[in-house]
């Protein structure tokens, strides 16, 4: 029998393929990419239409040799790395490694790691796609383009260490240009007022100040609500008319790339890098005990909502058996991809509906389950019936005014029963019925509430609404957006605080010089159109040479010409009060990948650093020193005690003045589901806490453990 050789991208996914395959199939893993461009220099020919030199990457010495020994030793040789354009790129590499004919059918890929699917790839190669590599390459060779004449200039004109990047630069804009929104904004004051109005023998409910008129009202100052409560003194509230409707919810899609980051940014807390990271290990493959190595989900970077209809049928069949057929729709449902998508491959999905998260929760750690469930969930929930809501709107008039109160509730929950859509603004949805009431009743104002209220600016970037509108501006491709992300805060031009993108000050001066002297590289429009030129591409409608021709002939003047036109831009440290006690200088603030530390303005001659320790102006409640913000390893924020290691109490809790009324202990300041400040006691034995209630965490932060509980 003949030998063949599969090579996949990682140790995992070799396990799992090789799994369903014979004792006449070896499996080894390339551990990624295997040759690149040389990062010590330029390494592309601008003159030669831009021809680029690769060289073997670093390291993968070893594993080069173990495929070429392997290679040998096989009849026959299939390349099976992931089925996208990196994927395609790191085939054609092994091709030219291996010494493989790229226009042999030495090509394999499928969405999603089963049996089946392994089988018909297996049995349908062909040979390496050259248009997906040109759009690889392509991409590879711009951003080496931008990065590698950009990234110096900033070294001479800025400070070292800066690096401009085609797509993160426009990220970093995005942010900047958000964090100007805020500043510049003007706050608006106006007012609101709720009636609380009851009829005798039913239930309050609550109403807002509707209508003037027959308008709508706007109340802009107190002046204004004062006139309306002295209108509203002694007026008859009468219910002026009830309407009831019954509407329709249809469920959301299954995942895209984009729409899985956002979604567990909003419910998991995940970084968009930590839910690459962990789906990448749910579609590899994951051991099941007596199963073994299994794919638990479909290929993972996709723009596309489409599902194949062997799986529309198993889900189907679930959701039949689970929950019975009122939570099946009558036609299977195939949710249309918005905008323009590449639609390669299907939506994320798991590669059998019946492994439900629970059923194997034992295998996975608790991000894998997380993530899966949410995988899990999402897409059966998509192939459910719409949930039934009745609503119901009620106008009150009171003289001249009209107050409206709306109400629903869930009569049928269909898909709701598995799954809801989170949002961006953390609220949860809450169902709110309303007494029965008809036109022409008569109610009692219990209770007239106004409130004062300020507009409020546009809110910062989260990793979710990031993502969002990358997407949505044609930014990148589902692949990039996670290391956009990553890349921009390993720069230092932004740091998350709270889940929110700030620029630093170093992100702020980049972007300004690159929009004074690079104004189509910092361009929303122009990277979106570099994008469409890239897919152009891959589909083979353009050549790849020619569409960085065009891109470097006017990039090349503008370098020239900001070369001349730029002078020495100086980031000045912010120096402290905090002396250097191994050389006696005023130390001075630097920002690292983890925040802002305090550094010896003496370096290289003085290399002294020290945490940067910012007050809170809270005393530690188990001692005489003041609490002061921290940060851990991974730069996660906490707040530990002044004296440490003396005291080592530590909490992740923003500390407050507010003592607790029942114990006397600090008090610290948490954020419910719906991203409402609430105050909890630090006291976790105080009958006050409640389930929630932060703890004094052992190992919260490497070598530092809670003190005793005791006072």
């Amino acid at each position: 029998m003949s030998k063949t050789l599969v090579i996949v991208e990682s140790p995992a996914k070799a396990k799992s393929i090789g799994k369903y395959l014979g004792r006449n199939y070896t499996v080894k893993a390339s551990m990624g990419h295997v040759r690149d461009l040389p990062k010590s220099q330029f390494g592309v020919d601008v003159e030669n239409d831009f021809s680029p030199k690769y060289i073997a990457i670093r390291g993968k010495g070893d594993i080069i040799k173990e495929l070429r020994t392997a290679v040998k030793k096989a009849d026959r040789v299939l390349l099976a790395s992931d089925p996208d354009r990196e994927g395609e790129a790191i085939a054609w590499h092994l091709t030219k490694l291996l010494d493989i004919n790229e226009d042999s059918h030495c090509r394999i890929e499928f969405n999603e790691i089963t049996p089946k699917a392994i089988e018909q790839a297996v049995k349908h190669p062909r040979p390496i796609d050259l248009d997906r590599v040109h759009a690889q390459q392509a991409r590879r060779i711009l951003d080496r383009l931008v990065g590698y004449n950009l990234s110096p200039l900033l070294w001479r004109k800025v400070k070292k260490g800066l690096s401009a990047g085609r797509v993160q630069s426009v990220a970093v804009r995005l942010i900047c240009d958000r964090e100007e929104e805020i500043q510049a904004f003007t706050p608006e004051e106006y007012w609101s007022l709720t009636a609380k109005l009851v009829k005798s023998g039913k239930s309050p409910f609550e109403a807002k100040l509707h209508k003037y008129q027959n308008k709508k009202i706007e109340i802009l100052n107190q002046e204004t609500m004062d006139k309306i409560l002295a209108d509203l003194k002694g007026v008859s509230y009468v219910v002026a008319s009830v309407t009831r409707k019954e509407k329709l919810r249809h469920p959301a899609a299954p995942f895209t790339t984009s729409s899985l980051q956002q979604e567990a940014s909003r419910k998991l807390n995940f970084t968009s890098r930590k839910t690459m990271v962990v789906a990448q290990q749910l579609y590899e493959g994951l051991d099941l005990g007596k199963e073994g190595p299994v794919g638990l989900v479909t290929y993972i970077r996709t723009d596309s909502t489409r599902v194949s209809e062997t799986a529309v049928e198993e889900a189907r069949k679930f959701i039949l058996e689970r929950f019975g057929p009122a939570y099946l729709p009558k036609q299977p449902r195939q949710v249309a991809s918005k905008g323009k998508v590449q639609d390669a491959h299907e939506a994320i999905r798991p590669t059998s509906v019946n492994r439900d998260p629970e059923s194997i929760k034992e295998f996975l750690t608790n991000d894998q389950y997380k993530l899966y469930k949410l995988i899990w969930s999402r897409f059966v929930a998509s192939q459910m019936a719409p949930a039934v809501i009745d609503t119901t709107s009620m106008d009150i008039a009171a003289g001249d005014y009209i107050f409206r109160a709306s109400g629903s509730i869930v009569k049928f929950p269909g898909f709701m029963q598995v799954y809801i859509e989170g949002n961006d603004d953390g609220t949860k949805e809450e169902e709110k019925l309303l007494p029965e009431l008809a036109e022409g009743d008569k109610v009692q104002a219990k209770s007239l509430t106004p409130k004062q209220h300020f507009t409020q600016p546009p809110p910062r970037y989260t990793d979710a609404t990031l993502v969002k509108v990358l997407e949505e501006k044609g930014i990148g491709r589902p692949s990039t957006y996670a290391p956009i992300v990553e890349t921009i805060q390993k720069r230092g031009y932004v740091v998350r605080e709270n889940k929110q993108f700030y620029p630093t000050e170093l992100g702020m001066i980049v972007v300004d010089l690159l929009k004074h002297h690079f104004p189509e590289i910092i361009n929303i429009e122009f990277t979106a159109d570099m994008e469409e030129k890239l897919d152009q591409i891959a589909e083979g409608e353009q050549w790849w040479a020619g569409v960085l021709k065009e891109f470097y002939e006017p990039f090349s003047k503008t370098l020239e010409a900001a070369e001349e036109k730029i002078g020495k831009v100086e980031v000045a440290d912010e120096v402290t009060e905090e002396v250097c006690e191994q050389c006696g200088r005023n130390m001075v603030i630097k920002l690292g990948r983890y925040g802002k530390f305090l550094a010896c303005p003496g370096f290289p001659e003085c290399r002294n650093t020290r945490p940067l320790l910012e007050p809170t102006g809270v005393n530690c409640p188990r001692c005489e020193g003041e609490m002061v913000l921290r940060r851990s390893k991974k730069g996660r924020k906490f707040y530990g005690c002044s004296r440490y290691p003396e005291c080592e109490f530590v909490t992740w809790d923003t500390p407050t003045q507010e003592k607790c009324p029942q114990c006397g202990e600090m008090m610290v300041e948490k954020m419910n589901r719906s991203r409402e400040k609430l105050l909890q006691c630090v006291n976790e034995h105080c009958p006050t806490r409640g389930e929630t209630g932060t703890s004094e965490k052992k190992g919260a932060v490497k070598k530092k453990k809670a003190v005793s509980k005791k006072k």
